[in-house]
């Protein structure tokens, strides 16, 4: 008999393939898949209307997973996010955190251990890839500097990847050399930046990072 029958599931991505090995691995664990959406704003439709214990949600699908996990959290509390995805990257990781997500499991682990992820993540349980955990634990551990630091309003209102920039810019560094730590080009670190002064409603860089220290 399987075990946690009753636990329905939502699985988004845009990889029709992807969604139907997923939902198999589901199913044969016990899951109830009870419905597959292909971009963030028709996963967002879809749980909506019906109402899963797990919204399993990919990162990069069209419109964003971010997004969607971000929305689903807060019109359906009663469902669990959990991002599912290929990206080991740290911005991607405490974004979906900081959206609400209750999970991050990597498409690269073990596929048969999906279904027990996301009975944990029902449970109450973080269901994070294990070799992402101490990532993680390392933010909380190192409060001062880590993405989780800023709990004020200014700063809940920057992603994980504007906060890392803005603390590169406060540190002194220029736009090329924050540019070159993270491996981007620096018109995106311009653009971070002008998405940051928008969030928090200032005219220059100045003011934002003075904003982010005082707040």
């Amino acid at each position: 008999m399987n075990e946690d029958p009753t636990i329905r599931v939502l699985v988004a991505d845009d990889h029709a393939g992807l969604r139907r090995r997923v939902a198999d691995v589901l199913v044969a664990g016990g899951l109830e898949v009870v419905g597959e959406a292909a971009s963030a704003d028709a996963a967002v439709e879809a749980a909506e209307r019906l109402k899963p214990d797990v919204a399993l949600l990919d990162i990069h699908m069209p419109g964003s997973g971010i997004q969607a996990a971000r929305r689903i959290s807060e019109s359906l509390p009663d469902t669990v996010v959990v991002m599912l995805t290929q990206s080991e990257d740290d911005a991607d990781l405490f974004d979906s955190l900081r959206a609400g997500a209750a999970g991050y499991v990597l498409k690269a682990g073990n596929a048969a251990a999906l279904p027990a992820a996301l009975r944990r993540a029902v449970g109450g349980e973080a269901a994070i890839a294990p070799s992402l955990v101490t990532r993680v634990l390392g933010e909380f551990r190192n409060p001062k500097q880590g993405l989780f630091a800023r709990r004020s309003p200014a700063g809940a209102k920057l992603s994980a990847r504007e906060w890392e920039i803005m603390s590169m810019l406060a540190d002194g560094r220029s736009t090329d050399e924050v540019a070159k730590t993270l491996f981007v080009s620096p018109t995106t670190v311009r653009v971070h930046v002008s998405t940051v002064l928008r969030k928090l409603q200032v005219k220059d860089r100045a003011s934002a990072i003075q904003l982010l220290k005082t707040s």
